[in-house]
């Protein structure tokens, strides 16, 4: 059988399942064809849906060592690098493609999305700006550049792309989505008519319906239309919330096995020289973003934003390739694990990205799972951890597309079930790392960020800058929901956002209350 016919057949047996008849077709074919750099890629696939994440990440550099024979292959390849974190060996792929002169659009799209996935803002606009001088008015490629330069601060820039696919395709959900997210509405320039007649469209997919029900509550909501604002954040959240099956005990039963688990007998890591890491954690939209970007302001850091990349070391370290930071799965296999490893593998994952800096802040909210973890395999490491308002926390998630990640985001007392997991996690982080986390107010951060910076960076053991002092950052990008929100500088609310939609929130508020983390008023 050639080569061909035993990746064809490997395909069928993936697709029933069979995996291991579908890896040992594909080693055949390796034996016949060493060359062709698409077997180990999708060897690579098939072992990442058998759960061996350090085959599946050996198979993809076994790919990158290869010179691909198609485009198509070329940025499956890169795709597999950028799923493991792998940017020296990305870095190399991209330099076995074409200039991006003489790329087609698709893969001059493909390969900017895994550059910005890098939060390389600046290296995927190259390859975006070559896609829209193929086709000036491409409304994928104009979506998918506005925004990144929404990531960069460069709004006008990407509103007037939209306007250009607003223009030629005006039936498009993403365009509003987009709109909403970048200024604020007024009553002579807003899209809630256009909104509203698409939606009428019964045959409109979900994510679509999604997108235009989040861009109508955002734009209502700048209108001072509270009534009409609840009513499109509830057909967003029942709408989206239909198409999941989440399960609020997966999360309960994650924070059960880490206080379950024997943290005395774990080892410890060793490394302390280097530049010292500092993880901002908290629960999407408490304010991680802000602080990364006001210490972002010190030329001796470097805010890296939102990175897998210690979560790549503790699936490589239990052999797991979990879903989202942490599963239970990954738990129960940490009894064994070399944190000291861990440690050194993360310090040179993230090493690429230094330039000499002494401190640099990895800014995945997320982490907050993995603090022990963390504490375990990086002594010198500084947890900041967001504490904020749970009401205010869970009406922000609420109102926030995250596609299909932070599902628990789409229904109010399973986004409130979400946060007392959180906050029971995080005291016991506290009551077993004692010290080692600086809780930062995020009223207090907003309302004197002087006086919170001067705490924050006296805890990291670095100088403070009249930048954060004046409650400024840096113009770096921020490819997070808070990429708009972040450069207006900090602002502290006399009345919370959500009191508005108090009635709205009631189911929310009774959950927070029952669980003791909010006081009934």
């Amino acid at each position: 059988m050639s080569a061909v016919a035993l990746k064809q057949q490997a395909e069928q047996f993936a697709a029933a399942g069979q995996f291991d008849s579908a890896l040992d077709a594909l080693s055949r074919a390796m034996a016949l064809d060493p060359g062709d750099a698409d077997i180990p890629v999708q060897s690579s696939y098939v072992a990442s849906l058998m759960g061996r994440y350090r085959d599946a990440r050996e198979f993809a550099l076994q790919a990158s060592a290869l010179k691909p024979r198609s485009l198509d292959v070329a940025t499956e390849m890169i795709s597999r690098l950028r799923a493991f974190n792998l940017e020296k060996e990305l870095r190399a792929a991209l330099r076995t493609l074409p200039p991006p002169s003489r790329l087609d659009i698709r893969t001059l799209l493909q390969v900017g999305a895994q550059l910005s996935y890098f939060n390389l803002q600046d290296e995927a606009m190259k390859y975006l700006d070559e896609a829209r001088r193929a086709d000036p008015a491409f409304p994928p490629t104009l979506l998918a550049r506005a925004q990144v330069l929404m990531y960069m601060g460069r709004f006008d820039e990407a509103r007037k792309d939209l306007a250009v696919v607003e223009k030629r395709a005006p039936q498009i959900p993403k365009t509003y989505w987009l709109y909403s997210r970048m200024g604020k509405a007024t009553s002579s320039l807003n899209h809630v008519a256009t909104i509203r007649s698409l939606l009428r469209n019964d045959a409109l997919r979900v994510d679509d319906r999604v997108s235009l029900a989040y861009a109508l509550h955002t734009e209502l909501d700048d209108l001072g239309d509270h009534a009409g604002a609840a009513e499109a954040l509830d057909l967003a959240l029942r709408t989206k919330r239909a198409s999941l099956k989440y399960d609020a005990s997966i999360t309960c039963g994650i924070v059960d096995g880490l206080i379950r688990l024997d943290w005395d007998a774990m080892s410890n890591g060793s490394l302390v020289d280097g530049p010292t890491p500092i993880f901002i954690v908290g629960p999407h939209r408490s304010g991680t973003t802000l602080l990364e970007h006001l210490l972002d302001s010190s030329p001796d850091l470097l805010g890296i934003g939102e990175i897998y990349d210690f979560t790549s070391q503790m699936r490589y370290a239990t052999d797991h390739h979990c879903r989202g930071p942490i599963d239970a799965t990954l738990i129960s296999r940490t009894g064994n694990v070399d944190f000291d490893a861990v440690g050194r593998g993360y310090m040179a994952s993230v090493a690429w990205r230094l330039n000499g800096e002494k401190f640099f802040t990895d800014k995945l909210p997320t982490n907050f799972f993995n603090v022990g973890f963390i504490l375990k395999a990086l002594p010198n490491a500084k947890i900041l951890h967001l504490v904020r308002d749970p009401m205010e926390v869970g009406f922000s998630n609420l109102r926030e597309s995250f596609g299909d990640v932070n599902q628990h985001t789409y229904d109010q007392r399973e986004m409130a079930a979400y946060l007392k997991d959180y906050q029971r996690l995080m005291a016991f982080w506290h009551e077993k790392f004692p010290g080692r986390i600086l809780d930062v107010p995020y009223v207090e951060l907003t309302r004197d960020p002087a006086a919170m910076m001067e705490k924050v960076t006296a805890y990291v053991g670095m100088e403070m800058t009249d930048a954060m002092r004046a409650g400024k950052g840096s113009n770096r990008a921020v490819a997070t929901a808070s990429a708009v929100q972040v450069r207006e500088g900090v602002k502290a609310r006399e009345v919370p956002k959500w009191m508005p939609y108090s009635e709205y929130l009631a189911p929310m508020r009774h959950a927070l209350v029952e669980s003791g983390l909010y006081q009934s008023s």
